[in-house]
């Protein structure tokens, strides 16, 4: 099953310069709670942009660079989304963690939506894809912790899709 993780502005911007735009600790500790013990699965840009290798998780990585090689077990890297047929089928949740392409091809395969939505618009250059309110249905909802070192007003928004298979 896939689950897609992730924290956006009111515009659905994600990042610009392929870095996020705000700090906030208490969404990255939600972050880590969800998705330690279980797969992330990522584009390249996402995965050089986290700088390291996250503890407790098993790296996919969707890449068209086949030339790519990284020597670690907890990573697998894959050249096209039919190979993550696996992860799709399998009873156990996967999250998809970005960026923009690979949120965009695989939302018609996500079960699940963690949305940190920030209400400020940023200016950024990557987008998280609309989420259409005949295919999702909102299941929870929790306000963020706002203090000075999470500044800004945010929610924590789960999504299932409807008529899931």
């Amino acid at each position: 099953m896939l689950s897609m993780i992730v924290a956006m502005a009111k515009n659905y911007v994600i990042g610009k310069d392929n870095q996020l735009i705000w700090h906030l600790p208490e969404d990255l500790k939600r972050f880590k709670k969800l998705t330690t013990g279980h797969t992330i699965i990522m584009g390249r840009k996402t995965f050089e942009s986290l700088g390291r290798i996250l503890p407790n998780r098993r790296h996919v990585i969707l890449c068209h660079d086949m030339a790519m090689k990284i020597e670690n077990e907890n990573i697998e890297i894959l050249e096209d989304i039919s190979m993550l047929e696996k992860y799709i089928q399998s009873e156990e949740e996967h999250f998809v963690i970005g960026g923009a392409t690979i949120y965009r091809l695989l939302m018609p395969y996500a079960n699940k939506l963690y949305i940190t939505k920030i209400e400020e618009e940023f200016e950024g250059d990557v987008y998280f894809p609309e989420i259409k309110e005949e295919e999702w249905q909102e299941v929870e909802r929790e306000e963020g912790i706002k203090n000075e070192k999470n500044p800004f007003n945010y929610e924590y928004i789960t999504f299932i899709k409807k008529n899931n298979k």
